[in-house]
């Protein structure tokens, strides 16, 4: 069984700081589970490590698809799977550095996707997407969403026909089967240290030059509806930049837009029983989880 080090937590918890440490500690090798940091061209918005950092630990999952490109969750889990295997036969261990929750699960438990294409699939559901239609497969999740949010219903249904589930279903039992010989760290902050630590980020991030990023890709001709132009930080820098809101607006949006992103992450990642929670600060952290890796590896 491969080996495997995971850290999870909210966005600007502090992961990516933590498995730098881990990696030099233990010659590991990283693996992003950030399901934006898959593109090309999108460094600032996504808290890419820098390239002094992927210098010093070699990072997999990074840079390999243009913006306007689809990456999916079956996607990942096949690359990062490879990705596992093919550290773990250098003799290495792999650490997963996680923010997109439903990623990190499915590579973790080895959820079954439907090998039907996305856009086949996708064309072949959306003629009958009604709320009627969800109605029946996952009543649930219809219940929640508007009769008129076309994108949401067809979603809904991706899922339920893909992975053979309703989108509403809590797929984590008390003692899910894990593929991987792992240990899940899990980072919590205090939830006003947390937004302070996201609106200081964002104000970083502006800083270091988010608005001309945005400008570049949307020079691209990417559509609105793109994946690069849908994420938190680009989508309101680029209504700003088209005119629709003030700069402040749009900053205040993304700030509100993060804080909301990382209670859901939060949501998602309890839910996962396997995952050792962490509420220290970060030197504390990083000798708990020193001592806990070297334990269960035995690594001296």
């Amino acid at each position: 069984m491969n080996r495997l080090i995971v850290i999870v937590g909210p966005t600007a918890s502090g992961k990516s700081a933590l498995a730098m440490r881990l990696a030099l500690r233990f010659g590991c090798e990283i693996i992003s589970g950030d399901s934006m940091c898959v593109y090309r061209g999108m460094d600032i918005g996504t808290a890419k490590p820098s390239q002094e950092e992927r210098q010093q630990i070699p990072h997999h999952l990074i840079d390999i698809r243009e913006p306007g490109e689809d990456f999916s969750v079956a996607d990942f889990q096949q690359l990062a799977g490879e990705a596992v295997k093919s550290i773990n036969q250098r003799g290495k261990i792999p650490i997963l550095v996680g923010g997109t929750g439903l990623y990190v699960q499915a590579l973790l438990e080895g959820y079954k996707f439907s090998s039907t294409p996305k856009t086949e699939l996708r064309d072949s559901l959306t003629e009958n997407a009604t709320h009627e239609s969800l109605a029946i497969m996952d009543p649930k999740t219809a219940a929640r969403i508007h009769p008129n949010d076309r994108k949401r219903i067809l979603r809904a249904l991706e899922v339920a026909t893909s992975e053979q589930r309703p989108i509403s279903c809590d797929k984590t039992s008390n003692n899910p089967t894990l593929l991987f010989d792992c240990i899940v760290f899990g980072l919590s902050v205090e939830r006003q240290e947390l937004y302070r630590r996201i609106n200081a980020r964002v104000d970083k991030m502006l800083e270091a030059g988010l608005m001309n990023e945005v400008r570049l890709l949307t020079n691209r001709g990417l559509s609105d509806e793109s994946t690069a132009l849908q994420a938190i930080g680009y989508k309101e820098i680029a209504a700003h930049l088209q005119g629709l809101v003030p700069l402040a607006d749009a900053i205040d949006h993304v700030k509100q837009s993060s804080r909301r992103y990382a209670k859901r992450q939060l949501t998602w990642f309890r839910r996962m029983p396997y995952i050792q929670w962490i509420e220290q600060d970060e030197d504390e952290a990083f000798n708990f989880m020193e001592r806990q890796v070297a334990e269960k590896f035995v690594i001296k």
